[in-house]
């Protein structure tokens, strides 16, 4: 009888002792933020050409006939004004998707945290929720005020008299002309387009990165590319349209959210609201194979 009662207590000991090694490790919030920070820098930088092509199709009026072909204004623009014209408004956007990138990964993290099962995974409904909480958040913390002066750097690039001399001048003037609130102009599509963004996209590559777990496919860089670049691909199409919108809201001369909808529709029709999107999905697939490639490799080599 004291064998069997040993052996239930060497048993309970047992299991007691494995359940911390069941739980997954939680990244400390100064992890994600450094992580999603790197993360964000290096795909901006890497990246920014797209984003510029997308953006500047996107502020095109159809009647003036300029091509929506993604390479082909890019090629125009280094003819026109030089290869450092297509990285207009770049540092500002460096700066806000280093910020919103860290936002992002910290609120995501700790929501995906209190969410998790006892393994650390998420299901699918609730990566997708974890996902739209941190669109929101870094919305509104950082991603709404710097695509605002992005967006009309790169709208008064194109004008005919040039009022902005960089990201900071045009900050300033913005906020003198109209106050702080201008900076948030758009900041309804904007925070549509980040938490369905964000949504779909961690939602997604948290799926594929549990699917892959599922069938012993390997862990590498390959692996977590290729998974970012296809979450990349879903992403795209799914919320191009309150990319659309976003862009128009926040042109130079600025729009409301319901006067973007309603411009967009006006000069392209419906096929209008997936406008530069073959340029943001070749973004999107590069972003995201290399966000989360970074995140991961710097994850890993500060928890060591």
């Amino acid at each position: 009888m004291s064998g069997l009662v040993s052996s239930s207590r060497e048993v309970a000991v047992l299991v007691v002792a494995a359940e911390p090694a069941a739980k997954k490790a939680q990244n400390s919030p100064a992890i994600s933020l450094i992580a999603g920070g790197s993360a964000g820098a290096v795909e901006a930088a890497a990246t920014y050409p797209f984003e510029y092509a997308k953006t500047r199709i996107q502020l095109e009026r159809k009647a003036r006939g300029v091509s929506v072909n993604p390479f082909t204004v890019l090629i125009q623009a280094v003819r026109d004004n030089g290869f450092r014209s297509i990285y207009t408004g770049c540092s500002t956007l460096i700066l806000g998707t280093t910020f919103k990138a860290s936002v992002r990964f910290l609120s995501f993290d700790f929501i995906k945290n209190t969410l998790a099962d006892e393994t650390g995974r998420l299901t699918p409904g609730r990566g997708i929720l974890a996902g739209m909480i941190a669109g929101c958040a870094e919305s509104l913390i950082a991603v709404t005020p710097t695509e605002r002066v992005k967006t009309a750097l790169i709208d008064d690039a194109n004008s005919a008299v040039r009022r902005y001399r960089g990201g900071i001048h045009a900050t300033g003037m913005i906020i003198r002309e109209a106050g702080v609130s201008e900076l948030y102009r758009g900041l309804l599509s904007t925070t549509l387009k980040q938490s369905a963004t964000s949504a779909v996209r961690m939602g997604s590559y948290n799926v594929l990165k549990d699917l892959c777990a599922e069938n012993n496919v390997p862990r590498n860089s390959v692996v977590t590319f290729a998974t970012g670049a296809v979450a990349g691909v879903i992403t795209v199409y799914a919320t191009q349209p309150f990319d659309t919108m976003k862009t128009k809201s926040q042109s130079a001369r600025g729009a409301s959210t319901m006067e973007a909808c309603r411009m967009v529709f006006a000069e392209s029709g419906i096929r209008g609201f997936w406008r530069g999107s073959s340029m943001r999905l070749a973004r999107l697939v590069f972003s995201g194979g290399i966000v989360f490639t970074i995140y991961e490799k710097v994850t890993a080599l500060l928890t060591r």
